[in-house]
């Protein structure tokens, strides 16, 4: 199975795009909800991404091609734990890294019904780290997106 993660700010069009493009998603927030009946509650999060790996398993031994996990992904530590996982179940590791400007992340984001503070988006771009193949990944595809102009992929 090809287990595509994807790594950006929120509002950098991770859902957008997997769902432009077909692709089955896990969704930290979507789960959150399933769980809290809030898709913002952090409290939960190692419950959150327990119940992601499962999910993502059984898709596997299922034999499905493709799972696409939709959370922000932002540094190496966070990332390590799909690497691992994709070596116990015999999954191609890939990442799609979306280089969205933060200031075009915030402008979409406060057109959300639910929004980010900007605060928060501030502390998560200066976290993020711009994933590299030699963290385990078997390829990486870059989706830019320039403001008004659709987005466009290059590996």
């Amino acid at each position: 199975m090809r287990l595509l993660i994807l790594v950006g700010l929120p509002a950098s069009g991770k859902s957008t795009w997997a769902q432009q493009n077909g692709l089955p998603v896990l969704s930290s927030d979507a789960v959150r909800e399933l769980l809290t009946g809030d898709p913002t509650h952090q409290g939960v999060n190692r419950l959150v991404f327990r119940t992601l790996r499962q999910l993502a398993a059984a898709r596997a031994q299922a034999g499905m091609p493709v799972t696409c996990i939709d959370s922000t992904a932002l540094t190496v530590w966070e990332r390590r734990c799909w690497v691992r996982f994709a070596q116990l179940h015999h999954c191609t590791p890939e990442v799609i890294y979306f280089d969205i400007p933060l200031e075009e992340c915030k402008r979409r984001n406060a057109a959300r019904t639910r929004t980010v503070p900007d605060h928060v988006m501030d502390w998560m771009a200066a976290r993020l780290q711009q994933p590299a193949v030699l963290e385990g990944f078997e390829r990486i595809t870059i989706v830019r997106q320039e403001p008004g102009l659709p987005a466009s992929s290059s590996a």
